[in-house]
């Protein structure tokens, strides 16, 4: 699993139509509203405002996932993460949840409930946890 990005946005949850627009972006790497816009219409059964397009571009630079450079009479909206950094904080969002439960039956029963791909994966884990512990020993 990939360190933890340096920019971290304010707010890891989004709406439906704000994950849409987000993986938009990481496709195109950049883009205007229209051509965000196009590509939500190319679908002929959708309806959206070109509008609520730019709202939704301005929620997410407010959340701190997307930011705006104005590129001649344009403006670019680009993805401030990429698919996989943001793949990694909710990861480490969840991971975190679930450690804040500290319930041992509940962790248990999750326990118990792994299978022997699971097994593997929390083998690997460990396995790179032991190596950090190493690496802070031998700094």
């Amino acid at each position: 699993m990939s360190p933890l990005p340096d920019h971290r946005p304010k707010q890891l949850t989004l709406g439906s139509l704000e994950s849409e627009i987000l993986s938009i972006l990481w496709e195109l790497e950049s883009a205007t509203v229209k051509e965000i816009h196009d590509r939500i219409l190319s679908d002929p059964d959708r309806e959206l405002a070109q509008a609520s397009v730019t709202t939704v571009l301005n929620r997410l630079a407010q959340k701190g996932w997307v930011v705006c450079h104005k590129q001649e009479r344009a403006f670019q909206w680009q993805p401030r993460i990429s698919q996989e950094e943001a793949r990694v904080l909710q990861a480490h969002a969840q991971l975190n949840r679930f450690l804040a439960v500290s319930d041992p039956d509940t962790v248990a029963a999750f326990a118990d409930s792994l299978d022997v791909a699971s097994l593997d994966q929390i083998e690997a884990i460990a396995e790179r946890i032991r190596a950090a512990r190493q690496a802070k020993k031998e700094q």
